[in-house]
């Protein structure tokens, strides 16, 4: 009987995954290690869901993959291990050759990056005010999807809900169909009230 729930249980986190609904196969294939520490195929399924959170289309061309060497190599799990690590490795060498020039135009262009000003935040004590003291003569440049949230969080809180609909808007286009994004908005609108 568990392993026909066990069955039932994976082909529901690969459904999820293939449908894209990475959260639910996250928890799905999670509860199968629970149970199951050793399940190869759950080992991916987390790899590949955590991935799909990032970047769907790599998480599913992987799942693919995998799908036909698992039959055919034995090592078909080390193989995406590997590539995952190597996606991983690409994408933080891409991140650190890239906040060098990031960090040089917000410096051109009369910016402050975001880390740095939340230090500036810290030191006045309040978002608001030093909000208010950049704001009409700094720039804010904001290079991670974690910043983004957090500064309009920060502006819905402090009662600039116009400008961080203004925020969000203009970066709908970067961040796709994200779901943290949408939710932004009815944080925003509810703090409005």
């Amino acid at each position: 009987m568990a392993k026909t729930n066990r069955n039932s249980l994976l082909k529901r986190a690969e459904a999820q995954f293939v449908n894209g609904n990475y959260r639910e196969s996250l928890l799905s294939y999670g509860l199968l290690l629970k149970d199951n520490p050793d399940l190869e195929d759950a080992k991916i399924g987390v790899y590949l869901s955590d991935l799909g959170l990032e970047s769907g289309d790599d998480a599913q061309a992987l799942f693919d993959y995998y799908q036909v060497i698992k039959e055919e190599k034995e090592n078909a799990v080390e193989i995406i291990d590997s590539i995952i690590h190597t996606l991983d490795s690409s994408k933080n060498a891409l991140q650190e050759l890239l906040a060098d020039p990031i960090k040089e135009q917000a410096e051109q262009e009369d910016g402050i990056m975001y880390e740095d000003f939340m230090r500036l935040v810290e030191d006045r004590g309040d978002f608001k005010r030093a909000f208010e003291d950049i704001m009409f003569s700094t720039k804010v440049v904001i290079t991670s999807k974690g910043d983004f949230i957090d500064f309009i969080k920060h502006l819905a809180l402090e009662g600039y809900p116009d400008m961080a609909l203004g925020y969000i808007d203009a970066a709908t286009n970067s961040f796709g169909n994200d779901q943290e994004i949408f939710e932004l908005y009815n944080l925003v609108k509810k703090d409005d009230k």
